[in-house]
């Protein structure tokens, strides 16, 4: 029989393109996705009519438990780092549903905005830091960060599910940074901080800095991101057991390079500039917490916190090697995209 894989989140943006590249990898996979409304269930079905739409949402935990227990493969991508109820429902379900013998696994989209707390906590904001997370050597750091660290909670129950029931429900956290790139998924391609962070630019005429405009963030390409959950959904397939791969150990930072978000920021206005976009005399802005939540919300404020972490477990344990371009080298079409949106 072919693997079972229930995937949330496939009208957004990250699973939306996940699925693309497995359907692509593994057209004969058996595949459930997770859809609101029939409507965007239709969708789906439309560009893949050989997946089993699950009509529901997050706050319908039977629905999450039922298909976690029959499932093989949980890939779970919608608000999947901040709903609790969503995250112990696919627990109690892939618990149940699993054994030793038939172990059931469960691909968790975490947020590297977890590693924002100490900036949080000390009221840091555009400011450099040096620290820089690691999820090879410095992994039980990553597992066992402050309770109240953005997505923690979520973290917790992930984590808990992995360790309590090791032999029968094998958990990785994929923690994706800032995401760039057009997703090739059936409704939404469109990521968050940059594409606002262009937003802003376009809509006002002017480089947004928050804060001192020095905090970093790494960044990743969506298509390289999806690369790494096919290569974990394939050593899921294979019953590849390692440790090292699962439970209290599978942590992973999906990183390919960083950026400074005031460069960022002005590298878009460039470009926007060059493209008649915006006027050529435009200048940076400089704006505290509260007006940068007013313009943005937390996109915004994250323009001005630190998130800084070294992807190794990937690359060492299943050869995962990102290899798009840059986000500054994606800067003019992120510009093109979001003046097209925006009209």
């Amino acid at each position: 029989m072919p693997p079972k894989i229930f995937i949330t989140g496939v009208t957004g943006y990250i699973a939306g393109d996940a699925l693309h590249v497995l359907h692509q990898a593994h057209p004969d996979y058996s595949y459930a996705a997770l859809a609101r409304t029939q409507e965007k269930g239709d969708k789906v079905k439309a560009a893949y009519p050989n997946v089993r739409i699950v009509l529901g949402d997050l706050d319908n935990s039977e629905i999450l438990e039922a298909e976690a227990r029959k499932a093989d493969i949980v890939l779970h991508a919608a608000d999947a780092s901040d709903h609790e109820g969503a995250a112990k429902a696919i627990a109690k379900g892939l618990a149940e549903g699993h054994s030793k013998e038939n172990p059931g696994f469960w691909l968790h989209t975490g947020g590297t905005g977890i590693l924002t707390y100490f900036d949080s906590r000390d009221e840091r904001f555009g400011e450099w830091d040096e620290k820089e997370f690691d999820d090879w050597s410095g992994v039980e750091e990553l597992t066992n960060l402050p309770d109240e660290a953005f997505h923690r909670n979520v973290d917790k129950i992930v984590l808990e599910a992995g360790v309590k029931y090791a032999d029968s429900v094998k958990t990785a956290i994929v923690c994706p940074p800032t995401i760039y790139g057009k997703g090739r998924g059936p409704i939404s391609g469109r990521s968050r901080q940059a594409y606002e962070l262009t937003k802003v630019v376009l809509q006002k005429g002017y480089a947004p800095i928050t804060g001192n405009g020095k905090a970093r963030w790494n960044n990743v390409h969506v298509h390289d991101l999806s690369d790494l959950f096919v290569l974990l959904v394939e050593a899921a397939v294979a019953k590849k057991l390692d440790a090292e791969l699962w439970g209290a150990k599978g942590y992973y930072l999906a990183e390919h390079g960083e950026h400074v978000w005031a460069d960022l920021s002005k590298l878009i206005a460039k470009t926007a500039a060059e493209k008649g976009y915006i006027g050529k005399d435009w200048k940076e802005y400089q704006m505290d917490q509260k007006e940068a939540f007013d313009i943005a919300d937390f996109q915004a404020l994250s323009w001005g916190l630190n998130s800084r972490g070294k992807a190794e477990r990937a690359s060492k344990l299943l050869g995962w090697k990102p290899h798009r371009v840059s986000i500054e080298e994606e800067v003019p079409k992120i510009v093109q995209e979001e003046k097209d949106r925006l009209g």
